[in-house]
């Protein structure tokens, strides 16, 4: 189960160590993270996402293939869209990247600054933050019962009324199980919920 304020904690944190700011995908799996956090310049997110970029990040592809840390610097892969180039002109000039975690639960994260290259040990406490996000965004094996059951209704079309006369008890009741559902998945809507449940073929 994900443990918010130690989220919470870890992320201000790296905002510390990383002041120009990082992508931190918790858990991909099926080419999808569990949990998705960025903080770089957002007119650079919004080109390396327009343009599909993660598919050829020689960043990512140096994440999924090895465990630790690599400044970027160091990363001896092709960049034909020359994606570290660019990022630098969006001020993420030095960085590092980090990866964490089995093949089919992977954690990847890319740290960048302006000013110059990461030292060791600033490099070691990113790992080690990232290392116990890793382990905070577990993501669940199970819901309980009651909020599958919750979840299952809403996502039949079900009204909270209706999901709540169905289940024989208070709208009320319905909304926490819900609540309790998005909390576990990490989500902040219902239809997320679903989603993620139905992802992780928890419904």
């Amino acid at each position: 189960m994900t443990d918010t304020l130690g989220m919470d904690r870890g992320l201000a944190q790296l905002s510390d160590l990383a002041p120009k700011g990082y992508a931190l995908g918790l858990h991909i799996r099926f080419a999808s993270a569990h949990l998705m956090i960025q903080t770089y310049d957002p007119r650079w997110t919004e080109i390396y996402t327009e343009r599909g970029y993660m598919l050829a990040d020689p960043m990512v592809f140096w994440g999924f293939g090895n465990d630790g840390a690599i400044r970027w610097s160091e990363i001896q892969l092709p960049d034909p869209h020359d994606i570290i180039g660019q990022a630098r002109e969006h001020g993420l000039t030095y960085g590092v990247a980090v990866a964490h975690g089995p093949t089919s639960s992977r954690t990847i994260g890319g740290f960048a600054r302006a000013d110059r290259e990461f030292r060791d040990d600033e490099i070691a406490r990113i790992s080690e933050i990232v290392r116990q996000l890793h382990a905070a965004s577990e993501p669940p094996e199970q819901l309980t019962p009651a909020q599958r059951m919750a979840l299952r209704l809403i996502a039949q079309g079900n009204r909270h009324a209706e999901a709540a006369a169905l289940l024989g008890i208070s709208e009320s009741a319905l909304k926490a199980r819900l609540r309790s559902a998005r909390d576990r998945l990490f989500v902040r809507t219902t239809a997320e919920a679903i989603q993620r449940a139905q992802e992780y073929k928890l419904l």
